[in-house]
C-alpha cells in the first residue's frame, strides 16, 4: 500500500483555506450546483436554502435570478405580438434587489454576490446605482471579467470614464481597450492592445482578435481580414468572433472562402451562437434570404441578447421588405446595446422605406453621433434633409460626409445637383469637378453613372460661360458614355458651328473655383479645388 508523500499532502493543503462555513455547506452546495449545470434552477435553490456561505449565497441567489430570466424567455416565447412581449418582466428581480440591498449595505457581498446586484439594478433600469456596484465589485474582485464586461455595456462616452474610481490594476487596460473599441475611440482602443502585446499578452488569441474587430469597425477590411485569417492559423478550433469574421467575408462577397468557414464551424460546434451566424451570412451571400433568417433565429433560441444576430436578422427581413419584422429586429438589437449603430442605422433605413422622414431622421442622428466621422451616416442624414426641404442642413451633411472621406463616392454628386436645383452653377461646377478628379484619382474603373451625368453639366456650363476649350474637351468626354453620347455630339456641333462664326473664348470667368463661404462656416475644412485637367482623364 502506498502512502501519499508528505510534500504532495503540503501542497494540497497549501491551495486555499476552506472556511468552516463552507465545509458546512459543502454538500448541499455539491448538490445545487448540479442542478444548477442541468438548469434545474428552481430546485437548485431549494437545497441552498439557509446557507451561509459566501458561495453558496450566491448560487441561492443567481439560481433564483436565471429561474426568473428562464421563465421571462418561455413567457416572450408564448405571447402572441411584439406589444405582449414588450410588458413581459422578470418577476424575481424585485425580491432579489431588497435582498440584495440589505446584505449590501450591511457590507457582508463578495465579488460575485455584487456583480449580481450590479445584474439586478442594470435589468430595472438603475443605471447609475448599478454602474457604483459594478466599480466597487471591481475593486472586489478584479479579475472577474463578467464584472468589467457589464460595466462597459452601462458606459455610453469617453467622459463617463473620467468619473470612474477604477481599480489600479492590469485588467482596467483589458477593460479600457475593450470600452474604447466599444465607443468607436479605434486609435486609442489599438494603442492599449499594442501595450498590453508588449507588457507580455503577445501570444493571446483575445488580443489579437480584438485587433482584427478594431479594424473591422473602422472599415479597414483587407487588414481585418488579413488578421482574422492569421489568427485562424493560431488557434483553428476558435469560434469567438467568428461572425465578424464571417461578415468582413460577406462584405467582400468571397464565397467560397465563407463556405468553407460555415462548414468548418459546423464540424465544431454546430449548437453555437457564432456557428448559426456565420451559416446565415452564407446562406444571405447565396440570396437565400428565408434560410438565413432561419440560422439568426436559431441563434436567437440559443442566446437571445445576442447583439450580432438580432441586426443581421433586421437586414434579412429588409431584403425579404418585411418591414415590421425588420423594426422588431432592429429595436431588440438597441435594448441589447444601445451603441449599435447598423441597428439604428437600419431603423433609420426601415422608416426610410416607409415614407416617414422626421422618423427616419432621428435614426440617422443616432447613428452619426455614435460614428460620427462615417460618410454613409452623413449621406443618409442629407438626404432626409433635402426631403424635408432642410436645404441648408443637407448641404452641411453632404460637404461634411466629403470632409471626412466619402466611402462610396456619392457626397460631392448629391452636394452637386442640390447646387443645380439652387441655380448655383459655380458651386455645381466645382463640385462636379472635385468628384471626377477624385473619382480618377483612385484609380478605379468608372461605371459610376454619375461621371456621365458630371460631364454633361460641365459640358454645358463651360459652353454657357463661352469657354470652347473647356467645353468641347468634357462633351468629348460626354460620347464615350452612352447615356450622355448623343448630347455631347450635339454640343459638339453647336461649339464648331459657333467657332466657325467667329465666336471667341470668354476670358472673364476663369475655370478655377472655390468653395463658397456659406459652406465652410462650419468646422469642416476647405479645399482648394484646381482647374479639371480633362486631357489626363479617360474613361
Amino acid at each position: 500500500m502506498k502512502v501519499a508523500s508528505p510534500r504532495g499532502s503540503c501542497s494540497l493543503r497549501a491551495r486555499s483555506p476552506v472556511h468552516q462555513e463552507d465545509a458546512r455547506d459543502l454538500d448541499a452546495y455539491t448538490l445545487a450546483k448540479s442542478y444548477f449545470d442541468l438548469k434545474e434552477y428552481d430546485r437548485a435553490a431549494y437545497f441552498l436554502r439557509g446557507c451561509k456561505s459566501q458561495k453558496a449565497y450566491f448560487l441561492y441567489m443567481y439560481s433564483r435570478y436565471l429561474s426568473g430570466e428562464k421563465k421571462k424567455d418561455d413567457e416572450t416565447v408564448d405571447s402572441l405580438g411584439p406589444l405582449e412581449k414588450g410588458q413581459v418582466k422578470n418577476e424575481a428581480l424585485r425580491e432579489l434587489r431588497v435582498e440584495l440591498s440589505k446584505k449590501h449595505k450591511a457590507r457582508e457581498l463578495d465579488g460575485f454576490g455584487l456583480y449580481l446586484y450590479g445584474v439586478v439594478l442594470r435589468k430595472l433600469d438603475l443605471v447609475k446605482e448599478a454602474i457604483d456596484v459594478f466599480v466597487e465589485a471591481a475593486h472586489v474582485l478584479p479579475l472577474h471579467w463578467g464584472a468589467w464586461l457589464e460595466l462597459c455595456n452601462l458606459i455610453t462616452d469617453k467622459e463617463m470614464l473620467k468619473f470612474l474610481s477604477l481599480p489600479d490594476t492590469w485588467m482596467k487596460e483589458f477593460f479600457l481597450a475593450h470600452i474604447y473599441t466599444e465607443l468607436q475611440l479605434i486609435e486609442e482602443a489599438l494603442q492599449k492592445y499594442q501595450s498590453l502585446i508588449d507588457a507580455g499578452f503577445s501570444k493571446s488569441t483575445y488580443i489579437i482578435s480584438q485587433i482584427a474587430v478594431a479594424y473591422h469597425n473602422i472599415r479597414d477590411i483587407d487588414k481585418a481580414l488579413s488578421i482574422f485569417n492569421e489568427l485562424r492559423k493560431q488557434d483553428p478550433y476558435r469560434i469567438e468572433n467568428m461572425d465578424t469574421f464571417s461578415n468582413l467575408l460577406y462584405v467582400r462577397s468571397m464565397k467560397p472562402e465563407l463556405s468553407y468557414l460555415a462548414h468548418n464551424l459546423c464540424e465544431i460546434d454546430k449548437y453555437r451562437v457564432e456557428t448559426c451566424c456565420v451559416i446565415g451570412n452564407y446562406y444571405s451571400l447565396r440570396s437565400q434570404h428565408e434560410k438565413a433568417a432561419l440560422y439568426f433565429q436559431r441563434a436567437l433560441k440559443l442566446n437571445p441578447r445576442y447583439l450580432g444576430a438580432w441586426t443581421l436578422m433586421g437586414h434579412e427581413y429588409m431584403e425579404m421588405k418585411n418591414t415590421s419584422a425588420a423594426i422588431q429586429a432592429y429595436r431588440h438589437a438597441i435594448e441589447v446595446n444601445k451603441r449599435d449603430y447598423r441597428a439604428w442605422y437600419g431603423l433609420g433605413q426601415t422608416y426610410e422605406i416607409l415614407k416617414m422622414p422626421f422618423y427616419c431622421l432621428y435614426y440617422y442622428r443616432r447613428a452619426h453621433q455614435l460614428r460620427p466621422n462615417d460618410s454613409r451616416m452623413l449621406v443618409a442624414l442629407g438626404e432626409c434633409y433635402e426631403k424635408l426641404n432642410q436645404l441648408v442642413e443637407a448641404k452641411k451633411c453632404y460637404w461634411r460626409a466629403y470632409a471626412v472621406g466619402d466611402v462610396e463616392k456619392m457626397a460631392l454628386v448629391k452636394l452637386a445637383k442640390l447646387h443645380e436645383q439652387l441655380n448655383e452653377s459655380e458651386q455645381a461646377a466645382q463640385c462636379y469637378i472635385k468628384y471626377i478628379q477624385d473619382i480618377y484619382s483612385c484609380g478605379e474603373i468608372v461605371e459610376h453613372l454619375e461621371v456621365s451625368t458630371a460631364f454633361r453639366y460641365l459640358a454645358q456650363y463651360y459652353f454657357k460661360c463661352k469657354l470652347w476649350d473647356e467645353a468641347s474637351a468634357c462633351a468629348q468626354k460626354c460620347c464615350a458614355f452612352n447615356d450622355t453620347r448623343e448630347e455631347g455630339k450635339a454640343l459638339l456641333r453647336q461649339i464648331l458651328q459657333l467657332r466657325n462664326q467667329g465666336e471667341n473664348s470668354s476670358t472673364e470667368i476663369s475655370a478655377s473655383f472655390f468653395l463658397p463661404a456659406s459652406l465652410s462656416a462650419n468646422n469642416t475644412p476647405t479645399r482648394r479645388v484646381s482647374p479639371l485637367n480633362l486631357s489626363s482623364v479617360t474613361p
